[in-house]
């Protein structure tokens, strides 16, 4: 196991009570299952930039691009408050090396997707982004994130956390084993895992490897961590794992009895069939890995991307 994942969270979604109404949206399973794992950096931008708890709410007002931040009944202009402690709080955080952070879904200053602006005209739309989730997202292109609320949909929850694991053994290589064989040896191990991904830029990233040498060692990391992170961003589908698990039966072919690989057949169409969630022709697979001593197969992150107690990859 690598040493627990550095994640900022919004500090409502601990069970801390700092919301504007004296509570809190403890979320069990970022406490309880993802947090056996991570090491959170909790932010609670309006208690941290000096409004009290319990307070009057705040709301985004005026142009979705550029709103105000101000209090629902008095009308009080927070922005520059909220901004100034912003500016400062972002340059603690880049200290922090964090591999992603966890957003209070519907929060004026903490919400990433669809946050309710109130119009100079009367509108309400819900096209805005929190004034922290902006800045945050804008200072940290790189660092995946997303909102609570999202997370308890399967397939969003599984991509941010194999992002953030994938993430982690990144900085790890750059931190510890920065050199042109450590790159080699990266991508040989997560080959599968970004094919699942992303089929072209897979190829673009074994391009870029295979020629490594043409390239500065610092440009050559830095262009392949865009395309790692490109990649990871982008959800994996049911065609796109079938390829894989095929490409991984492929290495098996002198080794299954004709028993075996109708066995791995059928489990992959009860898959492709929705009876069966990916974790079965995984598990399968892992069993032959091992029956059958495939040391390349051992390695490859895709069979095993995350801590098998998070009980991913059980959705159909």
């Amino acid at each position: 196991m690598l040493e627990p994942i550095k994640i900022g969270i919004s500090s409502c979604l601990l069970g801390n009570k700092v919301r504007y109404d004296g509570g809190h949206s403890h979320d069990r399973f970022l406490t309880q299952t993802l947090g056996l794992f991570t090491e959170y950096v909790p932010v609670c931008p309006e208690v941290e930039c000096g409004m009290p708890t319990p307070r009057e709410a705040v709301r985004l007002v005026g142009d979705a691009e550029n709103p105000r931040l101000v209090t629902q009944k008095t009308a009080v202009d927070k922005t520059d408050q909220m901004k100034t402690w912003i500016q400062v709080r972002i340059k603690a955080l880049a200290k922090e090396d964090l591999c992603g952070f966890i957003f209070r879904s519907k929060s004026p200053s903490s919400g990433l997707y669809r946050i309710r602006v109130y119009g100079d005209d009367g509108i309400v739309r819900k096209n805005g982004t929190g004034l922290f989730a902006k800045a945050f997202t804008k200072a940290f292109p790189r660092i995946p994130v997303e909102e609570a609320g999202r997370l308890h949909d399967p397939k969003l929850r599984e991509n941010f956390i194999e992002n953030i694991f994938s993430l982690q053994r990144w900085r790890n290589l750059c931190s510890q084993n920065m050199t042109l064989g450590g790159l080699v040896e990266f991508h040989t191990q997560n080959k599968l895992l970004i094919l699942s991904h992303n089929q072209d830029i897979y190829r673009k990233m074994g391009k870029l490897v295979a020629q490594g040498k043409t390239h500065d060692l610092d440009q050559l990391f830095d262009i392949y961590e865009v395309l790692l992170l490109k990649a990871l961003s982008l959800q994996t589908t049911l065609k796109k794992n079938i390829n894989v698990l095929q490409h991984i039966m492929g290495y098996f072919k002198k080794d299954l009895s004709s028993g075996e690989k109708q066995e791995l057949l059928s489990v992959f169409d009860q898959y492709i069939s929705g009876y069966v969630p990916l974790i079965v022709p995984i598990t399968l697979l892992k069993h032959y890995v091992l029956k059958y001593d495939q040391p390349w197969l051992k390695i490859q992150t895709y069979l095993n991307p995350h801590p098998f107690e998070l009980k991913l990859r059980n959705y159909f």
